[in-house]
């Protein structure tokens, strides 16, 4: 892919984003582009390669949203990006490799499309516009008689657990004890201000660098603690 990359763009800067993502982790890979896409230059070109549906019939995408340009299939990676953003399928034969492989389509179809865009082409020049694309539901966080409630959203390489609940929404809870952070039933310490003030052996919450609870072990895995991943239900409320 990045030889593809460059024959087009030479030059193009690549930056590898991450290769820790779990085989055909759609979920994951769209919470780590809505984490790091804000920090990246206006008129970045995204690629991301979590295809499992490759050679299928999902549709080849192209976007520009939040001003950046994103290239991947259609299969959910986007849903937190296509919301006002202009969206095209990439079609034009021009823009692709000639041979086209039923199993490789980062390289032959996807890659090319990224180093046009990086080159100058229109994204329209790509390509039909597209009104419908896939959008996965990545759950939220709410209130419930005075509780915020939501779930374990992904697992980082940490074991710590990334939750679907805002930091900046514990203002809104009632009250004015100390926030109870329960995950799965269990209790854990309330948020710290880093990682270092957790307990050793204790599952301690924090607001990330994504701006979401997590929950943590100093020198260990909250994962493998508690027993817990993706799906797992969190409350907080105040003492």
């Amino acid at each position: 892919m990045k030889g593809v990359l460059l024959s087009i763009c030479p030059s193009a800067r690549l930056v590898d984003l991450t290769h820790d993502l779990a085989p055909r982790d759609i979920r994951g890979a769209s919470l780590a582009l809505d984490a790091a896409l804000p920090f990246f230059p206006e008129g970045t070109v995204h690629l991301v390669v979590v295809d499992p549906g490759v050679g299928s019939g999902r549709r080849p995408l192209a976007l520009r949203a939040r001003g950046h340009y994103l290239v991947g299939p259609d299969n959910g990676v986007f849903s937190g990006f296509v919301e006002g953003a202009a969206v095209v399928a990439v079609t034009a034969p021009e823009y692709r490799l000639a041979a086209v492989s039923r199993t490789f389509h980062g390289r032959d179809l996807f890659a090319p499309a990224a180093a046009y865009l990086a080159a100058g082409v229109p994204l329209e020049r790509l390509g039909p516009p597209v009104s419908d694309p896939v959008r996965l539901e990545i759950p939220g966080s709410r209130l419930e008689a005075g509780v915020l409630v939501g779930e374990v959203l992904d697992v980082d390489g940490f074991g710590n657990l990334l939750t679907s609940i805002e930091g900046d929404r514990l203002e809104a809870l009632p009250g004015r004890g100390a926030p109870r952070v329960e995950v799965a039933g269990r209790a854990v310490r309330a948020p710290v201000e880093a990682y270092a003030d957790g307990p050793r052996g204790e599952a301690a919450a924090i607001v990330g660098s994504t701006g979401r609870i997590e929950v943590f072990v100093r020198d260990g895995s909250a994962e493998r603690l508690l027993g817990v991943g993706r799906g797992a239900p969190v409350r907080i409320r105040r003492e």
